[in-house]
């Protein structure tokens, strides 16, 4: 075994635990996937499998250490040879290439004599031959920071990689190379990530939840249709139980009657008995009523319970919908038109080989393509009038739009959530119907004192849809850059399901195919 993990628990300060008493095992060489709800502790997880946290309680044991492609990066100074834990063999070879005899970088070295040309390999396989390995890791974009880790697997060549959603900040191109690489490698993988395409190829699927983790003998697919099966045979055993209550409440209203009828009789008989005799009757009766009503009363509870039980798992897998209200635009209405634009942010550099031509209209929704830095937010920039080409015209009529990032900093407001939301309230919904709609996008009364800059992106996705329907008018324009980067595979249906249902116009920027086809892309633009 590559890892094994032991009796697992985990909490942060002043929490509820993460998980508790987790117990997993990864073959040499398998490949397996974590998912699960924003906030269950998969990226925790891999951090205390990586040895980035402290243990708690239980035990890890790795046969090597781990390769870790990280979600977010905190590094500021270190140069990408230092993250990719080359720069002293690097020195070394550059040292002993000029002349030195020093055993200590023949030491350093060791059998690593083709590192420079192992960088430069990895650097070409993933599109980033530009990049120097002196330079900071903070100068570079999100994409090239990925790509710099990813390269980091080629040229190491770990026994175990950790990927913590690798394809959040690849294009289309880069994900491909991703997804071909992982099937090739001999390594133990294990990934988190929401990337249905990247999940397919894993044939161990594992859901971390509250509950623990649980394993799935089969890629993504195949547990959407086991979970599938496990919902149906939840929802039938809750219709049992619901039916067995009704008969045990019905049973026992029977009882009563019947109890009721024989106490009356007894009644009349009694008086016919002497008074010891009355009393010692009425004694009996008393106690036998009294225990059937306990045995009753027990039988009742125990029934409300397995229901009480089987409703709050069932809450946890029941859909959410979210429906914004249509734009008041007719379709067909033009709201940009642009002539041979272009862009350049320093000098004759410019954004583009061909300068853009294009027009669109309400109820159009328009997919933006392109690699990693080929200028697809600038071109939203200027669609919008937030920016001014360098080159060529631009026409932009009057209509509204509301902007969803992949952050949704729409919602990265140092407020709670109930705060944020009295202050859009543009409808003026009194606070009741307010409250009725926060508990409708899952935020219950509880959660409603908690700080937005807390949230998770599952959560920030859910309040940035609510602030849009707290306004007085649906945009005419819905623009989403990269909107399922930060957010479960939960939180990704519910989206898609709202967009789905949105008649607005639609600009989108994403790489996630599953939601590319869902949502009815009838316009591309490929930069």
């Amino acid at each position: 075994m590559s890892i094994i993990i032991s009796d697992l628990s985990y909490r942060y300060p002043n929490q509820l635990p993460l998980f508790e008493h987790l117990n997993l095992s990864v073959g040499t060489n398998r490949k397996i996937s974590v998912i699960g709800n924003n906030g269950c502790g998969k990226s925790t997880l891999l951090k205390l499998i990586a040895g980035g946290l402290s243990l708690q309680q239980g035990s890890i044991q790795l046969a090597s250490t781990p390769y870790v492609v990280p979600q977010q990066t905190i590094d500021t100074n270190r140069t990408i040879a230092q993250v990719l834990a080359v720069s002293s063999k690097l020195e070394a070879i550059k040292a002993i290439t000029n002349g030195s005899m020093d055993e200590s970088h023949f030491e350093i070295l060791g059998d690593d004599w083709d590192i420079e040309s192992r960088c430069v390999s990895a650097f070409t396989y993933w599109s980033i031959p530009h990049l120097d390995l002196s330079t900071p890791l903070n100068q570079l974009s999100g994409g090239e920071k990925t790509k710099v880790y990813l390269a980091g697997m080629m040229i190491n060549a770990p026994d175990i990689v950790l990927l913590d959603e690798p394809t959040n900040h690849l294009d289309s191109t880069s994900r491909e190379l991703l997804y071909d690489y992982l099937s090739q490698i001999k390594s133990t993988c294990v990934v988190v990530s929401h990337d249905t395409t990247l999940l397919d190829q894993f044939d161990i699927t594992c859901e971390l939840s509250a509950k623990g983790i649980k394993r799935y003998g089969g890629n993504y697919t195949f547990y959407k249709e086991q979970k599938t099966l496990e919902i149906e045979a939840l929802n039938e055993n809750i219709e049992t139980e619901e039916r067995m209550l009704r008969l045990a409440r019905k049973k026992i209203q029977k009882e009563k009657e019947k109890q009721d009828k024989r106490n009356n009789q007894g009644e009349k008989n009694k008086k016919e008995l002497p008074r010891i005799a009355r009393k010692t009757a009425l004694n009996r009766g008393e106690q036998t009523g009294a225990r059937l009503k306990e045995v009753h009363s027990q039988l009742i509870h125990e029934n409300e319970e397995r229901l009480k039980k089987l409703r709050n798992e069932q809450q946890i897998y029941a859909e959410l919908k979210i429906d914004l209200s249509d734009s008041n635009l007719h379709k067909g209405k033009l709201l940009v038109k642009a002539e041979q634009i272009n862009h350049s942010y320093s000098g004759d550099n410019l954004l583009w080989i061909e300068s853009l031509d294009l027009s669109l209209y309400s109820g159009t929704r328009c997919l933006v393509k392109g690699k990693n830095g080929s200028g697809k937010t600038t071109l939203v920039n200027i669609l919008t009038g937030g920016l001014c080409p360098s080159h060529g015209q631009i026409s932009i009529g009057d209509f509204t739009y509301a902007y969803l990032d992949q952050e949704y900093n729409l919602v990265h407001k140092n407020c709670t959530i109930l705060e944020l939301a009295e202050s859009n309230n543009q409808r003026n919904l009194p606070m009741h119907e307010l409250r009725m709609l926060l508990n409708r996008s899952l935020f219950t009364a509880e959660s409603l004192a908690k700080n937005c800059l807390e949230l998770s992106g599952g959560e920030k996705m859910r309040l940035s849809i609510l602030m849009l329907i707290l306004r007085k008018q649906a945009p005419d324009l819905l623009i989403l850059d990269e909107p399922t980067n930060n957010i479960d595979l939960a939180s990704i249906h519910i989206l898609t399901q709202t967009i789905k249902s949105f008649k607005g116009s639609l600009l989108v920027i994403s790489h996630d195919r599953e939601f590319i086809e869902e949502i009815g892309i009838n316009m591309e633009i490929e930069l």
